[in-house]
């Protein structure tokens, strides 16, 4: 129970939701996507009547074909150099994600990390001073609503890439001896 990184492909993940990275429109990652390919044709079409997603909200279509139950859809910030409320914003996005998974009953959540790579925000990057790293903040977020959380138990942070799992698994060793 409680956060766990690994190394792998979020679209194999079993647990009750998946996130999804949008850019305004759920639709964003286009219907060849891999997303949309291994969760079949009925996906796109459920995106198709989600509409606009501001940065930083989420919203929540079934998983189809996934292992996941459900695909929680949420608008990322892209990094603009730290100073357009990006570290909010992608609080923002992880906290709305959270809610909607505990509203519709799930058990389990996995993530990829949100705002880096395509959207530039590099894991170890500061938003806060030397404590404030992209991967601090979504730990940050996720560890206060397990305090709380009555569904949600598990959380995954999933990647392919070995350095973003690195800069999580340094977050999560570190809010850990810090709250211990």
């Amino acid at each position: 129970m409680g956060i766990s990184i690994i190394k792998g492909e979020l679209i194999q993940s079993s647990a009750d939701a998946i996130v999804h990275i949008i850019s305004h429109s759920p639709l964003s990652g286009g219907a060849d996507s891999k997303l949309y390919q291994a969760a079949g044709p009925e996906l796109y079409q459920a995106c198709t009547t989600l509409g606009v997603c501001m940065t930083g909200e989420a919203k929540i279509t079934s998983g189809y074909r996934l292992p996941a139950k459900y695909v929680i859809h949420t608008h990322a910030p892209i990094w603009l150099g730290g100073n357009h409320n990006e570290g909010k914003l992608i609080e923002a996005c992880y906290r709305n994600c959270l809610t909607l998974a505990e509203k519709n009953g799930c058990t389990s959540i996995a993530f990829p990390p949100i705002s880096t790579g395509s959207y530039r925000c590099p894991a170890r990057c500061l938003f806060r001073g030397p404590a404030g790293k992209a991967a601090d903040i979504a730990i940050g977020v996720i560890e206060e609503f397990l305090k709380s959380s009555r569904c949600v138990k598990e959380i995954f942070i999933i990647s392919s890439e070995d350095s973003i799992c690195s800069a999580f698994s340094d977050s999560l060793e570190a809010h850990r001896k810090q709250t211990h």
